[in-house]
């Protein structure tokens, strides 16, 4: 595997790539991202990993400097995963100078659930990927649907600026007991590790529920709240919504049929988890 830390360097090394299919990550790399790594083999002819803490993407107060930072290791899995080429820029060689131009995403996708709780979150998210983008210049890209409403800003992005590049969903990678993998659960302790897999439980209580036949989502968003917070959660929010869109739907939706996703996201502890599962 090749290593690059500055933009000229890796253009260089791409220019005679083939087809090039690109995970960009934020590195402390889990089975989900290196599941993603694996994938990309099967959509193109090199594999491009890139690995950068985006500052844009965090408020203040987040976990910016904290973010694990686990590059050697990082670097085994993504060799023993047959990654042909990573991007590990520094800050100053991807921000040389303040970002004054980014990308807004519209507030009906980057203002709701994630948006509300992460204000400015997606802008910094589509930003740096946009970049990322113009750097690499791929054919196609990787995004777990664990981060289920990144995936959809992304999407959309790429699809109205008519960017030329495929961008492919990977299934949530889980634990044995459910519980979805995340570079934040190394945050969680040995008794909130234990009660993690609630949320997952929670999620598919209320999958079978709409697939039985109850339409009262706003029930059943509530009892699933309570239950969190009788567990000793703080859930920010647990959301039946369209697929296509992320609004919420109606009982007369025609989205219904296997259109909808339940999305959530509560802390535990310090940390804060976040899961969907689709229907």
């Amino acid at each position: 595997m090749q290593i690059h830390e500055t933009i000229p360097g890796v253009r260089a090394a791409l220019r005679t790539a083939g087809r090039i299919v690109f995970v960009p990550t934020m590195g402390n790399l889990h089975e989900g991202h290196i599941t993603l790594m694996r994938q990309a083999r099967a959509h193109g002819d090199t594999v491009v990993a890139s690995i950068f803490v985006n500052r844009l993407q965090f408020r203040p107060g987040e976990d910016f400097e904290k973010y694990p930072r686990t590059f050697t290791a990082d670097c085994e899995k993504l060799i023993t995963a047959g990654v042909d080429h990573l991007f590990a820029p520094g800050e100053t060689e991807l921000y040389p100078e303040p970002q004054r131009y980014v990308v807004e995403p519209p507030a009906e996708h980057a203002d709701i659930l994630e948006g509300e709780f992460r204000p400015g979150h997606f802008r910094g998210v589509a930003t740096v990927v946009m970049k990322l983008f113009g750097i690499i210049q791929p054919q196609a890209a990787l995004f777990g649907k664990k981060d289920y409403q990144q995936f959809m800003v992304l999407s959309s992005m790429v699809r109205e600026f008519a960017l030329a590049v495929d961008i492919i969903p990977g299934e949530t990678v889980r634990a044995p007991d459910g519980l979805a993998l995340s570079s934040r659960n190394g945050y969680l302790s040995a008794d909130e590790r234990a009660v993690a897999p609630q949320l997952h439980r929670l999620l598919q209580q209320t999958v079978t529920a709409i697939r039985a036949g109850n339409r009262d989502f706003t029930s059943l968003e509530s009892a699933a709240m309570t239950e969190l917070r009788a567990s000793g959660w703080l859930p920010d929010y647990l959301a039946v919504r369209r697929k296509i869109d992320l609004k919420s739907p109606t009982a007369s939706d025609s989205a219904l049929v296997g259109g909808l996703v339940v999305l959530a996201a509560a802390r535990l502890g310090n940390t804060r988890l976040i899961d969907n599962l689709e229907i």
